[in-house]
């Protein structure tokens, strides 16, 4: 997706997970990188997430989950996307995933996964390299 102006990215914690220490440092990450970031808050449907993203026109979703619900919580939100014609919303993530789930992750649509130490640079280098705005 080609986009023009800044990136803008939902960053999100969606189910029961209570932790989102993780989900803030990105956010401040995207932000101070120069991307328009909206932070959705603790316990999130994949049904607000979708909303939220749409209502801002947001180039990228990011989804933080520690509470072991990644496959159900993902799915649901590729899905929402899919149904409400947006599925050219990015997806990615991180939180404690196991290794063996990132796989199937990656093959229900979504775009990266992020585990634990990852450094908050390569989650906006990531970001800038499949989110391209468009250069006058």
């Amino acid at each position: 997706m080609t986009v023009s102006g800044p990136i803008r990215v939902v960053v999100a914690k969606p189910g029961l997970d209570g932790h989102d220490r993780g989900a803030k440092v990105i956010a401040r990450a995207l932000r101070d990188a120069g991307m328009e970031v909206v932070y959705t808050g603790l316990h999130q449907t994949p049904e607000q997430i979708v909303d939220t993203a749409i209502q801002e026109d947001a180039h990228a979703i990011g989804l933080s989950i520690l509470s072991g619900a990644h496959n159900t919580l993902f799915a649901g939100v590729l899905e929402l996307l899919r149904e409400r014609e947006a599925a050219d919303i990015k997806v990615f993530g991180g939180g404690i995933i196991p290794e063996e789930d990132i796989a199937p992750l990656r093959e229900l649509g979504v775009a990266a996964i992020f585990t634990p130490g990852a450094p908050t640079g390569e989650v906006v280098d990531w970001v800038r390299a499949h989110v391209r705005p468009v250069v006058a």
